[in-house]
């Protein structure tokens, strides 16, 4: 009998130590700025981190595309067409990224739009942004072949991929900016140096994932095949990744508008938020490399099996998380903050914080269904619709009658949004999957 909940603790378990190791690197590239003798340094790492993170946001839907389409092959069993997938996607992350490289001045002045504070760290900013930029090729073919790991049912390559090229980051970027004395330029070269290095280990893992064996298929069927599901597939998350962009800006945007206090009290909620998404990611991961085998398999009883039991592990997680933050929230904001005043605005949102993780875990995994039949149309419309909806409660924010605060009236924003996409997709599910049944796939 096959054990679901073994394959689901295999494929998750490895996402969920690659998450966590995230913020380490954050972390460490603030303290080596925050030893460089200016706070300006501190203030331009935060910005330059956030605006490359908006451009490799919007390049997501390489890796969950990818997912989606070679675990739908695998399930067919059809090799060719895991090649194509692989090398279309390489193809794909290579121009965008060359693309980033050529408009970089471009982009640049239009996240500073965005993004940008004081023009006194503009140039520290730009200084960080401009070296980064030129690991764009190589972070995006990492991010893609990542997602074609797991849709060959493998995360192990990923979390090594990914904790690797962390240690390699904070290295290079120690050596960089202390031994030879680079300075402040010396953090983004030394992730520059980390996405390449990242690249390397990529194409090599994936050399000894298939025993030495190279994808086989003909340059003339990855030029001239049509194209027609990659974009279509792509291009839905595309968009969904625009409106999560916006949703997560709208975000800060509201609480900077209302008081400093606001913003650094939402900078702490999102922690809450993202700790938690890093358990679910695990989870989604799974679905998208498990629904998308069953669905190439036409296997659709153990695929309905392999979606309950996800189900139950997502929202059992949600459960816990919500306890986690009904009881201990003070405690844990007392870690991430000093400020009396951030805890006890913390404190006051305690049933938005604790409501957090029951309605979001939907989303989450059903993203990762949708993925798994590469149904993606239907996860951008549920994003839209949420946007559209928190977009205009936030507008609700002047409204002095109403019986909540301001903030407390963005996250009421946050959470519907999250609901919207959780529930619509919910909704939507059994007429996706029959419509998924009917189609006659054929791979070309």
């Amino acid at each position: 009998m096959h054990n679901i909940n073994k394959e689901i603790i295999r494929l998750s378990v490895p996402t969920i130590a690659s998450n966590i190791t995230i913020p380490l690197l954050g972390i460490c590239d603030t303290a080596i700025s925050g030893h460089l003798g200016s706070e300006a340094f501190l203030s331009a790492i935060a910005v330059g981190s956030v605006m490359q993170n908006v451009v490799f946001w919007i390049f997501g839907f390489l890796r969950g595309g990818t997912t989606g389409l070679t675990a739908n092959a695998l399930g067919e069993k059809n090799e060719n067409e895991i090649a194509k997938v692989f090398y279309r996607g390489m193809i794909i992350a290579l121009l965008a990224g060359l693309l980033i490289i050529l408009l970089q001045r471009v982009v640049f002045n239009g996240l500073w739009w965005i993004t940008g504070t004081s023009e006194e760290i503009k140039d520290y900013v730009w200084q960080y942004f401009s070296w980064r930029v030129w690991g764009a090729p190589a972070l995006l073919s990492v991010i893609m072949i990542s997602g074609w790991f797991v849709g060959m049912q493998n995360t192990f390559y990923p979390m090594l991929i990914a904790i690797s090229m962390n240690i390699i980051n904070i290295v290079a970027s120690f050596v960089l900016v202390f031994p030879l004395d680079m300075g402040f330029p010396g953090v983004a070269f030394g992730t520059m140096l980390s996405n390449w290095f990242g690249l390397a280990l990529s194409l090599a893992c994936v050399l000894w994932f298939r025993k030495g064996k190279m994808l086989k298929c003909r340059l003339k069927e990855v030029i001239k095949g049509e194209w027609w599901r990659y974009f279509s597939v792509n291009g839905n998350l595309f968009l969904r990744s625009l409106c999560i962009i916006a949703v997560t800006l709208g975000v800060t945007a509201a609480g900077g508008r209302l008081s400093l206090h606001i913003l650094a009290v939402n900078a702490v909620m999102m922690q809450f938020f993202l700790f938690f998404s890093f358990f679910m990611d695990g989870f989604a991961f799974s679905a998208e490399a498990m629904i998308g085998l069953r669905a190439g398999e036409r296997n659709f009883e153990l695929l309905g099996k392999s979606a309950s039991k996800l189900l139950q592990w997502s929202l059992g997680t949600a459960v816990i998380f919500s306890i986690i933050y009904f009881f201990a929230s003070e405690n844990i904001t007392g870690l991430l903050s000093e400020s009396q005043e951030v805890v006890e605005s913390i404190s006051s949102l305690w049933p938005w914080l604790t409501l957090l993780p029951i309605i979001s875990c939907w989303s989450f995994i059903f993203d990762g269904f949708y993925i798994g039949i590469t149904d993606t149309y239907k996860m951008m419309l549920s994003t839209l619709l949420g946007g559209i909806l928190f977009f205009g409660v936030i507008n609700l924010i002047n409204i002095e009658w109403l019986p909540i605060d301001g903030n407390q009236i963005i996250w009421t924003a946050f959470l519907g949004y999250l609901f919207v996409r959780g529930a619509f997709l919910a909704l939507m599910w059994p007429r996706s999957l029959k419509k998924y049944k009917n189609l006659n796939l054929s791979f070309t």
